[in-house]
């Protein structure tokens, strides 16, 4: 592969201007009609930078107001389309699979920081959110392959530099499934939803909403542009197309097959993180960067067919794959949290992985509470560490059984349960604070009855 100083940068960024201001257009949504920025031939290595998925709302300080009043409807800002093409010219064709080699990824000259963030409980929430309802954040620097907090000290831990998002653009058919389907859930409520009054989750689905969308190339005076916000699915949720799956293990050296759905597929990347744990359970909570990607594409023509298999309704309802990296953090000791499917209230539920996953990350949480640590810094460092999560069992009814293993070299401390009683001098206390605001809302929080 050529060096980084001979790739072609076709889509350039500054972190330290505004989305809006970018040389290149960046968009926060998916359509089928945004147009391709660039066209990139199979095998050509190119370089694309991203800029930070919030479009640098959250700055490097020990203040946490901005993430408390971050507009998440600006998020994400991604760099493309980028239209594939063959040797021949022709573009990658509907039932194509897009291949994506991620040959390498790294931060940004002079921004190799990132920051891993709680929103507050009524403006995004997250996975724990009435356990942590106010906004929190940390700031990370960046030290070649390493990760260090001046806000959860006593840890340091190697990062796989990920893209959070990597989709290629949906057809129209496939938009209106999308839409359709996250419309319904809307209209249905959480009443018949037993799992969302205990995630507590809000809101059910974020429907296409025209306000502060960017559509690449597509200015907002053109008189299409409101037709076309008005259908753009928002980025949030993985989907058919690939899109925000924020799988961490996506690191150099992986390959993604995406299916193609228009011509030329228009791919797009972003998101891009330094590290992250199985989950990023506090919504905003690998450690979010801006970077640069260098990357390879390859078509295989009606790959859709050879090696997808539909699952739904129609043959578009199918899901990408991937090839893991070969480079990943070597921790060979981890301390592993359990979890059964069994809430906070004492409720069985039957087979719920996302409750046993939930009470697995409690469980990790207020274990290292005895350790000096916080459980907003402990909520914030799962969430973006190299932790590793798993559906242990999902047959043994009524109970599924989910882990959460947290390698131990990563703190400073020996943070095994001991035999003998602790002693004080074992336990380092944390006297650094963590940046929060005070939560305003309304919405009921949970504090653990025994602690």
């Amino acid at each position: 592969m050529a060096t980084n100083e001979r790739v072609p940068n076709i889509f350039p960024v500054d972190p330290n201007l505004e989305p809006t201001q970018q040389k290149k257009p960046l968009h926060n949504r998916w359509h089928p009609e945004i147009p391709p920025v660039a066209q990139v031939k199979v095998n050509s290595v190119f370089r694309v930078e991203m800029i930070d998925w919030t479009g640098g709302q959250i700055k490097n300080n020990d203040s946490a107001e901005d993430m408390k009043v971050v507009n998440l409807t600006r998020c994400h800002h991604l760099s493309g389309p980028f239209a594939v093409v063959d040797e021949q010219g022709q573009p990658a064709q509907p039932g194509d699979l897009l291949v994506v080699e991620l040959c390498d990824l790294g931060a940004l000259p002079g921004h190799e920081w990132g920051y891993t963030g709680i929103f507050d409980r009524e403006n995004g929430g997250g996975f724990l959110t009435e356990h942590f309802p106010k906004a929190s954040k940390a700031i990370w620097d960046f030290e070649g392959v390493y990760a260090s907090s001046r806000h959860i000290p006593g840890v340091r831990f190697a990062g796989i530099i990920h893209p959070g998002i990597v989709g290629t653009a949906p057809s129209k058919e496939l938009l209106e499934i999308w839409n359709e389907r996250e419309r319904k859930l809307v209209e249905e409520g959480t009443e018949k939803m037993t799992l969302a009054s205990v995630l507590h989750c809000r809101p059910m689905a974020l429907l296409p909403e025209p306000k502060y969308a960017l559509l690449g190339s597509i200015d907002s005076k053109n008189r299409e542009f409101n037709r076309i916000a008005s259908e753009a699915a928002r980025t949030i949720p993985g989907r058919e197309n690939g899109g925000n799956c924020d799988i961490k293990n996506l690191s150099r050296g992986s390959r993604v097959y995406l299916p193609v759905f228009v011509p030329g597929a228009n791919f797009s990347i972003g998101d891009l993180h330094f590290s992250q744990g199985d989950g990023e359970v506090s919504f905003c909570g690998a450690i979010e960067m801006s970077g640069y990607a260098i990357l390879r594409c390859q078509i295989i023509r009606n790959g859709m067919d050879r090696y997808l298999s539909p699952m739904g309704p129609t043959k578009l309802h199918v899901n990408p794959i991937f090839e893991v990296g070969p480079l990943e953090p070597r921790y060979s000791e981890y301390l592993v949290f359990e979890g059964v499917s069994v809430d906070e209230q004492g409720r069985q539920h039957y087979l719920d992985a996302s409750v046993a996953y939930k009470r697995a990350v409690l469980n990790c949480i207020y274990y290292f509470t005895k350790f000096g640590y916080s459980p907003e810094q402990i909520y914030l460092l799962l969430s973006c560490c190299p932790c590793e999560g798993r559906i242990s069992g999902i047959v043994d009814v009524p109970n599924a059984c989910a882990t959460l293993a947290v390698p131990t070299a990563i703190f400073e401390m020996d943070v095994r349960p001991k035999v003998s009683e602790l002693q004080p001098s074992h336990v380092r206390v944390m006297q650094v604070s963590l940046p929060q605001c005070s939560y305003d809302g309304r919405l009921a929080t949970f504090t653990p009855r025994f602690r």
